[in-house]
């Protein structure tokens, strides 16, 4: 008898969690995103962080000095847009009013087919100092304040488990919001770059980065050309220690490693430059390093795979359109070719930061890549082209024949068999 009433009370209480969670998820599950569509970063977005950052320079102000930097919502989307990207698979969107911030995320559930998601919407009220939490909603259900905090604490600490997290509440001494705009009020200290690099690097990640500056450094140094160096000869030899990193270590953080030192590297820049630990490390010796026999395309295709194995292929293609526009008002004109480098290089970053593609490419590129592999055909196409020429050939960007040119390039590099 006492074993069959400890058996109905089993099933009771499984029962009540089963009804608990259908519950919760009624009121947590809706069919309609509270976000409709994520942002789409362009050329645009590009200039404009560009120019909020050269009128905001910290490095223009004295040690101490307390300066303000004002958001707009699209900034501030921006902002957003890039930093969930990384833990949050859905969209997101913040709107500024008076005194509050309404940040909502929308997360599509599989299948979606379905049409079910998941929305959470907090609100954050301005204070003195740092904003604070005034109320989080997982769908329709509120969540008690106690619990709000709690959960945002568990997040923050996760996020920042490998940083110094206390650099934004060091640096950050008030945030304000106004229509549709907030402003930001930091302090700037002397040491601040260099925590934040630290910061955005974790240890792990440094460690990474060593083992592949010290593979350039060999490769480089044993290379056969007379000052230059392939860059399919160094995507061999560096995919090939990627192979065997990985086979302990996650291949896509072993990727994005590997990307971001070579294109450091093809781009003339010190690992120093943005990991102060780099310094004593091993330093290649300085080669041109080419493909196709120019000296540009490496650079092209390796900034754009790095841009794409850390923030995503839309932001790569953004910021290498960016760089042509700016090449066609000041620089050697607008390149059509470029684009099909930069278009393939963020193809080439998003099979590295895949975790379904990683290890593939790994297997590709160690086994001795040719460059018709890399990029498409690319002499047919123009280049050099001036403003006033490219929009009288193609009516600037997102006219009806800038389309058709890029869905050619596009067509062109579906068509390797890299990325297939």
């Amino acid at each position: 008898m006492h074993w069959l009433t400890w058996t109905r009370a089993l099933r009771a209480a499984v029962l009540l969690l089963l009804v608990v969670i259908v519950l919760l998820a009624l009121e947590t599950v809706e069919n309609k995103p509270a976000v409709s569509s994520p942002t789409d970063i362009g050329p645009a977005d590009v200039e404009q962080a560009k120019r909020l950052f050269r009128q905001n320079d910290p490095r223009k102000f004295p040690v101490g000095a307390q300066p303000t930097v004002l958001l707009s919502e699209h900034d501030a989307n921006l902002i957003l847009k890039y930093a969930a990207s990384r833990f949050i698979p859905g969209s997101s969107q913040v709107i500024f009013r008076p005194s509050i911030a309404q940040v909502s995320f929308t997360i599509a559930l599989p299948p979606k087919s379905a049409g079910l998601f998941m929305n959470i919407q907090a609100t954050l009220r301005d204070t003195a100092g740092l904003p604070r939490v005034e109320s989080v909603r997982l769908g329709r259900l509120p969540l008690p304040d106690s619990l709000s905090n709690y959960l945002l604490g568990c997040i923050a600490e996760s996020l920042f488990a490998n940083a110094d997290h206390r650099i934004a509440t060091d640096a950050i001494q008030q945030v304000r919001f106004a229509h549709q705009a907030a402003a930001v009020k930091y302090q700037w200290r002397a040491d601040l770059p260099d925590r934040i690099r630290a910061a955005l690097i974790p240890v792990e990640d440094q460690e990474r980065l060593r083992a592949y500056q010290t593979k350039l450094t060999e490769v480089v140094a044993r290379a056969r050309g007379a000052g230059h160096v392939l860059l399919t000869e160094l995507l061999q030899a560096m995919f090939q220690l990627a192979h065997e990193r990985s086979a302990k270590n996650n291949p896509v953080a072993e990727n994005r490693a590997l990307l971001l030192t070579l294109a450091l590297y093809t781009n003339g820049r010190r690992l120093d430059a943005v990991l102060p630990a780099a310094t004593a490390w091993p330093r290649p010796a300085r080669r041109v390093v080419t493909l196709r026999g120019r000296r540009d395309f490496p650079q092209h295709f390796t900034v754009s795979a790095a841009l794409a194995a850390a923030a995503g292929e839309p932001v790569a293609d953004a910021a290498g359109l960016y760089k042509e526009i700016d090449d066609a008002r000041f620089g050697s004109g607008f390149s059509f070719q470029d684009i099909a480098v930069d278009r393939a290089g963020s193809r080439f970053g998003e099979l590295a930061e895949q975790p379904g593609s990683a290890r593939r490419l790994q297997q590709q590129m160690r086994a001795g890549p040719r460059e018709s592999d890399l990029a498409p055909p690319t002499d047919d196409l123009p280049e050099y082209m001036s403003e006033a020429e490219f929009n009288s050939r193609f009516g600037g960007v997102g006219a009806p024949a800038y389309q058709a040119m890029t869905a050619e390039i596009d067509k062109r590099i579906a068509a390797l068999p890299l990325y297939r």
